[in-house]
């Protein structure tokens, strides 16, 4: 089973995409904070990470930023996530693999995860 870390610091959030993605037979993992995120990715050992440009302090664009330049982490694909869809926002997003705005159509969703691991695996 292909494991997903999904992280928002919206709950709600979090609660729906956990729920669309188990009921896609994915095994989610779920953080509300980026600043436990290396941490947990140890622990859960994810296959694909969606991550939220706005994490509270924490901005997901850098987050994304470092994931990609460490060997333990640079090729789990990551789904940046956000609510705003300003383009000078990605400019500086860290070479994410795909970008979903919110609110996300659940198939593009899907999709976007589908094609991520296609391309990992």
């Amino acid at each position: 089973m292909r494991r997903i870390l999904a992280v928002d610091d919206d709950k709600d959030i979090l609660e729906i995409i956990k729920y669309i993605l188990e009921d896609s037979g994915y095994e989610v993992d779920t953080l509300t904070e980026g600043r436990n995120l290396f941490d947990r990715i140890k622990q859960h050992e994810p296959d694909l990470i969606l991550l939220d440009i706005m994490l509270g302090n924490l901005d997901g664009r850098e987050l994304c930023k470092t994931l990609k330049n460490q060997q333990e982490t640079k090729n789990i694909p990551v789904i940046l996530i956000s609510a705003s869809h300003n383009p000078g926002m990605l400019s500086q997003a860290g070479s994410p693999d795909d970008f979903i705005a919110k609110p996300f159509d659940i198939d593009v969703l899907l999709d976007s995860i589908n094609r991520q691991l296609r391309s990992a695996a």
